[in-house]
């Protein structure tokens, strides 16, 4: 009778700290995690070297997550972490929907903060699934005990399975948040890691599962100090060594060549108009920029010549006739390949302009045909508009609305005999398309070449974030990437993702460089976001089935 009657009062218990566990914390538990969110943006570009300084915030955001007692307090940790995150983070949003999109102050700090709280139910998302996967066992002491007293606080000691839960769980709710509703990846924790120890491990899993090995890191971490703080025997220094051998792994995995030099090397010549955003579709900043774009092709051959996205601001069949015959003798004279960004259109057989495109299109020396690209991923709000979102697009004066889509995979663009793949504006931040290119290609491409115009975000860190982006890329499929740039960050980035050249922000110029194409494909080419999808699910389930709350 007696031991029914605790059963009884354990199972009333377990409900009661269901409902409530939520408050169970103050709510400057929940204020700390958004300032670590917070502290975690100086992980990212511009900060140098920023990887060391996320492995540590990492470390004290599990630790925090630690002293929640169940899923609701976990989701409310995560989503402030995130929160603090991404409003430090993408607060340059504001600057295009304000000062260039001309909406109310207000609405468009607002709009930011309402972002980052969507954006924030990734991590909470993930906590969660931490939370429910690593069983949340409760103990009275460090020998494992099952609570004896019901009205006891429960207590939440790290295990194996538990940091296993946690890097899955983190990466899939990365991967998700760069997937649905055409994905944000923008902040993913792997960015980071660029100039930091796990940026070898972008070669093998990509960006999410450099994010995995950085969670499993952190969860290693605080679980080696609460060994050493309780048992003090030779296995509790084991999660301490496996963290030090994922760093070390890390760093070795960097100095690893997956791809070979390919072709013979291009001169390069990357254009930077630095038009000013304000003016760019008047008319007056419309010829502005003909005339400079047509002195900066022009001034210098090179095997390859890239403007940033829509250096021209018309139609590709309005450009005037002088240019293009220009361009065309230019090309055909020096021997040198053009891509030059312009809006795309089709012309109906009955003369009518429809299916407007953000795209590329390229001059060869020698052929009359031009190569076009067309964006695929377009952008939210910019370049189109999500069903029932017209009348928010419609407080913001930012033109280019409505854009038609291209292939998910175009063909390569041949500069001499090296295959080139374009993509334009922040289509370069879902690595797992530009693998997907690269697979599929007929003639997969040697060098990545990015297109785009960050003036719409004035000098913020976006422009920094978007080269650090960039650079991962690079990582990823062992290429170099090319960035031509209205505003900044036009550069050159080696295939170990190492900058090799760039040009001041905001100036008017042309970089020059010499770039060495490569071929074959790294692991993560091969396989794409699969290897951490696959790894984080199995690992879940692994977890759910054999949580130590289950067993018992």
């Amino acid at each position: 009778m007696a031991d029914s009657s605790f059963r009884i009062l354990r199972r009333r218990r377990s409900k009661s700290s269901a409902s409530s566990d939520a408050s169970a914390l103050p709510f400057w538990h929940y204020l700390a995690a958004a300032v670590l969110g917070a502290l975690n943006t100086l992980s990212f570009a511009p900060t140098p070297h920023g990887g060391w300084v996320e492995l540590v915030v990492f470390t004290l955001f599990f630790a925090w997550l630690s002293r929640t007692s169940g899923w609701k307090s976990a989701a409310m940790t995560g989503w402030a972490f995130g929160f603090g995150n991404f409003v430090t983070g993408v607060w340059w949003l504001y600057v295009s929907m304000h000062f260039y999109g001309g909406m109310a102050a207000p609405l468009a700090a607002a709009a930011v903060a309402l972002f980052s709280l969507y954006l924030a139910i990734y991590p909470a998302a993930a906590a969660v699934v931490w939370s429910l996967v690593a069983g949340r066992a409760r103990f009275d002491d460090e020998s494992g005990t099952a609570l004896a007293d019901a009205s006891a606080e429960p207590r939440f000691v790290p295990t194996w399975h538990g940091a296993f839960a946690f890097a899955s769980a983190w990466a899939l709710g990365e991967w998700l948040r760069g997937l649905i509703f055409t994905g944000f990846p923008w902040l993913a924790s792997g960015y980071a890691q660029v100039d930091g120890p796990l940026a070898g491990y972008g070669a093998i899993a990509g960006v999410y599962g450099v994010g995995w090995v950085l969670a499993l890191v952190a969860a290693l971490v605080v679980q080696a100090i609460f060994n050493a703080r309780s048992t003090r025997n030779a296995r509790s220094f084991a999660p301490a060594v496996v963290a030090v051998a994922l760093i070390v792994g890390g760093m070795l995995l960097s100095l690893v060549h997956w791809t070979t030099p390919a072709n013979s090397p291009l001169s390069v010549r990357l254009l930077q108009g630095n038009v000013k955003q304000e003016m760019k579709f008047e008319q007056e900043g419309v010829n502005e920029s003909l005339a400079l774009y047509r002195r900066l092709i022009t001034e210098k051959p090179a095997d390859l010549i890239v403007t940033p996205e829509t250096a021209l601001p018309v139609l590709a069949v309005q450009v005037p006739q002088d240019l293009a015959l220009a361009l065309r003798n230019f090309a055909d004279t020096t021997k040198s390949s053009i891509l030059f960004g312009a809006i795309g259109v089709t012309i109906t057989p009955e003369g009518r302009a429809t299916d407007f495109t953000n795209s590329l299109f390229g001059i060869t020396p020698g052929s009359f045909d031009v190569y076009r690209y067309d964006k695929h991923h377009l952008v939210p709000f910019g370049e189109f508009v999500p069903l029932g979102f017209h009348w928010f697009v419609n407080l913001m004066g930012i033109p280019l609305g409505d854009l038609a889509r291209g292939p998910s995979v175009q063909r390569a663009f041949f500069v001499r005999n090296q295959p080139v793949a374009v993509d334009v504006c922040y289509e370069d931040i879902f690595g797992e398309e530009i693998a997907r290119t690269l697979r599929e290609q007929p003639a997969p491409a040697g060098i990545l070449v990015n297109s785009t115009n960050l003036a719409w975000f004035g000098n913020t860190i976006a422009l920094d974030q978007h080269l650090q982006i960039a650079r991962m890329r690079s990582i990823e499929t062992g290429r170099p990437m090319l960035r031509a740039t209205n505003t900044g960050m036009t550069a050159v980035i080696a295939a170990n993702g190492d900058v090799v050249a760039k040009l001041p922000q905001y100036t008017t110029g042309s970089l020059e460089a010499t770039v060495q194409g490569t071929s074959g494909s790294t692991p993560y080419v091969t396989s794409g976001n699969l290897t951490v999808i696959a790894v984080s699910l199995l690992l879940l389930a692994f977890g759910f089935a054999f949580a130590p709350s289950r067993r018992k």
